[in-house]
């Protein structure tokens, strides 16, 4: 094992980490590039080699490949192994300096009319005037306030239906919500199935709660209904989890009998869903929720950081039953305790006095109009709701998606790769570029000609600097 010093550490730092062995693996490998122990073009040994030097098995240190090769560090080719990548030492792919334009980030474009900051002034200015300052600044109530919880049933009705109030919560954001739901019905190496191409929230609850995700393949109406009842008699998974419309981030939207048809698989295998919406209401006439279809069967959450600001930190959560909606709580007050009360009052005084829909409605309108700039920009062929905070951009036969953009970061934009999103399998040839974080229509139609530049650009097969 002397032609490879570099397991001995990664065997160290598994003995004394407490996190999951296959992410303390991939940081390892990580550390190793970032220390010169392993170097850009280098071969890894065998990974049955690496699982009996370890003490693991397989299975395990697959899951760390695939992890490192979601961060970018290794390329795989069948017949000839697996290599450390060109520029693996570098984070090439986030906004670590100036760039024409961030278009990783999926933020809603902040309105001008209503002027936001306008809106903001006054209402904190009249919510200080009107409310004790003591209350505004201490704890809250765990899940929200009573009256909290039914402007949130109200919000989201149009696309779940009515709910009783005792089954809604308010959550101080949507990640904590699906780690609370997640945590409520799984425990230490359940299985949670979702698409193979999934949002990377997903994957950072798994790693917290030492889950395994496993992906199934989708179309263009989103998850396959007969790859999921496969997935589902092979791993006995505890939990779906999925985004049935504006799926982040390949934008597919499910049918309604595509919808029925995941349930009919859910319920055959006693499957529970966590459901995660953060963008139908952007959508004028929203196809009803997975949990409109099955009231008993889903846990459903709608953030407002898609459909009104992130800076809000708030999402609304409903829940089968009395008895979910409790279970639910006592997680959401062990990860997150409870919302901010400044926060919290500005969200009901907008959904009191209908600001909150016209800050959406100016949302929206701005979003149609930057998917129509990227459709005229970028052309067809790429993957796109007219409703949507984001492009599924397909890239030539030329790209892989982590050397794109890396080359598109040195050009001064940045995206995000599909290495990011990949659960299982190889990634595909796409990249997704954020559209609402630019600060406006003209900018943002800047960058997307910088992306088809970039696009359009033959690669040579390094790119990187050679010395």
């Amino acid at each position: 094992m002397s032609a490879y010093p570099y397991l001995a550490h990664w065997k160290e730092e598994i003995s004394r980490s407490p996190n999951a062995i296959y992410m303390t693996l991939a940081d390892a490998l990580a550390l190793s590039i970032r220390k010169g122990d392993l170097r850009e073009g280098d071969r890894l040994p065998p990974q049955r080699t690496i699982a009996d030097y370890l003490g693991t098995n397989l299975t395990t240190v697959t899951r760390a490949f695939t992890e490192a090769r979601r961060r970018g560090l290794i390329d795989a080719t069948v017949g000839r192994g697996t290599f450390v990548r060109v520029g693996a030492g570098e984070s090439h792919w986030r906004h670590t300096g100036p760039a024409v334009v961030d278009l990783t980030m999926n933020l809603p474009p902040i309105p001008q009319d209503p002027p936001l900051q306008r809106v903001i002034q006054s209402d904190i200015t009249a919510i200080l005037k009107q409310q004790d300052l003591n209350s505004l600044m201490s704890y809250r109530v765990t899940g929200g306030t009573q009256e909290e919880r039914q402007l949130g049933a109200k919000w989201i009705a149009p696309v779940i239906g009515q709910r009783r109030t005792d089954e809604i919560l308010v959550s101080p954001g949507a990640q904590s919500a699906l780690a609370a739901i997640v945590s409520t019905h799984t425990q230490p190496g359940d299985v949670i199935v979702t698409d193979r191409i999934a949002y990377p929230g997903i994957r950072t609850i798994a790693a917290q709660f030492d889950l395994i995700l496993v992906g199934v393949d989708s179309d263009m109406e989103g998850m396959m209904p007969d790859q999921l009842d496969r997935v589902c008699a092979e791993h006995h998974p505890r939990l779906l989890y999925c985004i049935p419309t504006i799926h982040n981030p390949t934008t597919a939207t499910m049918s309604l009998q595509r919808r029925k048809d995941i349930l009919k698989v859910a319920q055959r295998h006693h499957l529970h869903i966590a459901e995660d919406d953060p963008y139908s209401l952007l959508m004028d006439n929203p196809l009803p929720a997975l949990a409109a279809l099955d009231h008993s069967r889903v846990s459903y959450v709608a953030t407002l950081a898609k459909t009104l600001s992130p800076g809000l930190r708030m999402a609304y959560v409903a829940l089968p039953n009395a008895d979910m909606t409790r279970r639910v709580t006592a997680a959401i007050r062990a990860i997150a305790l409870t919302n901010a009360g400044l926060l919290s009052a500005l969200t009901a005084r907008w959904m009191q006095t209908g600001q909150a829909h016209a800050i959406l409605h100016a949302i929206q309108k701005e979003l149609r109009l930057r998917q129509s700039i990227a459709r005229r920009v970028l052309g067809e062929g790429h993957c796109m709701d007219p409703d949507g905070p984001h492009v599924w951009l397909k890239l030539p036969d030329w790209w892989g998606s982590a050397d794109f953009v890396a080359y598109a970061r040195r050009r001064g934009l940045a995206l995000v790769p599909s290495t990011v999103f990949t659960i299982s399998g190889e990634p595909p040839q796409r990249a997704r570029i954020a559209l609402g974080s630019a600060p406006d229509a003209a900018s943002l139609e800047e960058s997307l000609h910088g992306v088809l530049s970039v696009l359009q650009h033959k690669r040579s097969p390094g790119f990187a600097d050679i010395v």
